[in-house]
């Protein structure tokens, strides 16, 4: 059998029409099939490989440590150098407040810790999200999913849930002193790329330290510079009492973060110890490629480059008639066509024609642009080229 009938014989699907292409490698921002085809990812397999498919600094970085040791123990139990220094050189990128590093595996299990750590804490049991936020997709986190259409079908969820509306300053009134957290994005993402209105994220600052409420970023694809700094948060100046993370971390690795003080992360560790436990958090491997991954964005300066290379793309694109709005937080994109299906067949021909697009959870009449931070302006202009030539006329 092909690799394809096994693929749909063996392999649980999510949906009833995966793209289905044939991937035999990946390098830079290019996939390529087993019959040399070749496609331009312009969506990072969903904001993960920022710096690329296999950047050499990353797959040296595997290399070194698996010849040194992969797993031992427990997240937490043994001293292991890819975690202390991955765990340092995030921190000295942060506010000094955000002192103290949790390792997980995805960005789901960040946001469950995050969720047990401002409960156990606060000893509150609200929490307050967003409309339209997307958080994972673990009981938890889809607990705090802004989306009913996604979760009516695993309910009961986690109780005590309340959802505002982004960017409405009225609703901020409904986070009280019985609220134990907000989890908020910094730049809603499966929104379609909505960010916060001049001051917004201000006054949800304020109104979570008045209530003494815990204040949670979830920064799992806008952080390590999608958005045109190495944190979407700092471009605001608003500090979080939590920060989430995943996605690009790891360089294409599988890992996630969750960040906090000393302090607060100390609950964890009595009534009862063993308040949070992972066995592959901080894996040696993705700790290493993840210290490589944030390397290579400091020492590459690829941050510098994300918005020039955003307006280059969006200059290109502009003035289509099928175009809506061209919504963007550096090179987070959305393109708003004002129909699903027009969406769904242009992404359709752009995989023909050797281009990965993608839509929004919930904002299915745009498509998303979010390629690698190190795409080159050749290869923007060639995506623009293929853009413009599958959209509907």
């Amino acid at each position: 059998m092909t690799n394809r009938e096994l693929f749909f014989r063996h392999l649980a699907q999510t949906s009833p029409e995966p793209l289905g292409i044939e991937v035999v490698k990946a390098e830079g921002v290019w996939l390529y099939g087993p019959d040399g085809e070749r496609y331009l990812d312009m969506i990072s397999g969903i904001s993960v490989s920022s710096i690329g498919h296999r950047h050499p600094a990353v797959v040296e970085a595997i290399r070194e440590q698996t010849d040194r040791y992969m797993h031992l123990m427990v997240y937490g139990e043994y001293i292991q150098s890819p975690q202390v220094k991955l765990a340092e050189a995030i921190l000295d990128t942060l506010d000094p407040s955000l002192d103290n590093v949790y390792l997980v595996n995805s960005g789901s299990e960040a946001i469950e810790a995050a969720m047990k750590l401002a409960k156990r804490v606060s000893g509150r049991t609200e929490i307050i999200a967003f409309s339209q936020a997307y958080h994972g997709h673990t009981q938890g986190a889809m607990s705090i999913m802004g989306g009913e259409d996604w979760k009516q079908a695993y309910r009961p969820l986690i109780p005590d849930i309340r959802f505002l509306q982004f960017n409405n300053l009225k609703d901020l009134d409904q986070i009280t002193s019985q609220t134990a957290a907000v989890f908020a994005e910094p730049v809603q993402a499966e929104a379609g790329v909505v960010k916060p209105n001049a001051g917004y994220l201000q006054a949800l600052r304020r109104k979570c330290t008045e209530t003494g409420t815990f204040l949670v970023f979830d920064e799992v694809q806008t952080g390590f510079g999608r958005t045109g700094s190495l944190f979407a948060h700092q471009e605001s100046g608003v500090i979080p009492d939590m920060l989430v993370l995943a996605k690009a971390m790891g360089g294409g690795m599988p890992i996630g973060a969750m960040i906090a003080s000393k302090t607060l992360m100390a609950a964890f560790m009595q009534n009862p110890i063993l308040g949070h436990i992972t066995t592959f958090g901080g894996h040696p491997v993705s700790a290493a490629a993840a210290l490589a991954t944030l390397n290579v964005i400091q020492n590459e300066k690829l941050v510098d480059t994300v918005n020039q290379k955003a307006e280059l793309l969006k200059s290109l694109l502009a003035g289509h008639p099928a175009i809506l709005e061209i919504r963007n937080a550096g090179l987070m994109m959305a393109v708003e066509l004002g129909d699903s299906a027009k969406v769904l067949q242009f992404s359709s021909a752009c995989l023909k024609k050797g281009l990965i697009v993608d839509w929004f959870l919930f904002c299915p009449t745009a498509f998303r642009l979010a390629p690698p931070l190190t795409i080159s302006e050749e290869e923007i202009r060639f995506a623009a080229e293929v853009i413009l030539g599958c959209l509907p006329a």
